[in-house]
């Protein structure tokens, strides 16, 4: 069985804007399933700090759109201990982090021991995907805002995948400029409402809703950028 990751450079689950692509990742997370089943989605809002108005957009997404049984994990205020959230976690399906502060998202997962749990149940089969920060939060090195509003900056990521990555790529041009500055052999520039489709680890092609994904390699100082092709799924 192969490992899935879907990696969303941005959008908005309240207006539907990614709903091609949650279509296609609902599909892959019934299939893990079985022949039948509606699917088990499990969705982490810790990035937005743990907002249930973002968990309810999930859900009029997930659950009224394409069926699957949606469910919410809260690591902070005090609702649900780390047991509660694990059980869940291995209940799942799909794993959908949300976007929000990725510095945040980060901080609470380590110290929560959920990261670990979260990749362990990706390893076993969960489909993962994630939106903004929740799509950049796995990579080596990640572009965000997250320290102050709209003053972009390289950081360190979980670093379970390789590479960099930058979300909303059409808002961030520079990152083309900061991938030489900080040296990155490889980075991945995800537009909103476009993803990466990942297995084992590599990616595979991209989903769409409207934007591009691409790959952006360092050659000697030079960027040099790829289209990721469409996935045929939904060509």
């Amino acid at each position: 069985m192969k490992r899935i990751f879907v990696s969303i450079g941005g959008g908005e689950l309240k207006n539907k804007t990614t709903a091609p692509i949650d279509g296609v990742i609902a599909s892959l997370a019934k299939a893990r399933a079985g022949e039948g089943e509606r699917g088990y989605a499990l969705f982490f809002p810790t990035a937005s700090h743990d907002s249930n108005p973002y968990f309810n957009s999930f859900r009029k997404t997930y659950t009224s759109l394409f069926d699957m049984k949606s469910d919410v994990a809260i690591l902070t205020k005090g609702l649900m201990t780390v047991e509660h959230v694990a059980e869940k976690i291995e209940k799942a399906n799909l794993i959908y982090v949300g976007g929000g502060d990725t510095l945040y998202l980060m901080q609470v997962w380590r110290e929560t021991g959920v990261d670990k749990l979260v990749w362990d149940a990706y390893k076993r089969g969960a489909v993962l995907a994630g939106l903004s920060a929740g799509a950049i939060c796995w990579f080596e090195d990640i572009y965000t805002d997250s320290l102050e509003p709209d003053a972009y900056a390289p950081y360190k990521g979980l670093g379970t995948l390789k590479g960099a990555a930058t979300p909303h790529y059409n808002n961030r041009p520079e990152f083309d400029t900061v991938a030489i500055r900080q040296g990155y052999p490889l980075s991945y520039a995800i537009e909103d409402d476009a993803a990466i489709l990942f297995e084992d680890e590599a990616p595979v092609g991209a989903l769409s809703a409207g934007g591009n994904a691409y790959r952006l390699l360092n050659k000697e100082g030079r960027i040099v950028k790829e289209k990721i092709d469409l996935l045929s799924r939904q060509e």
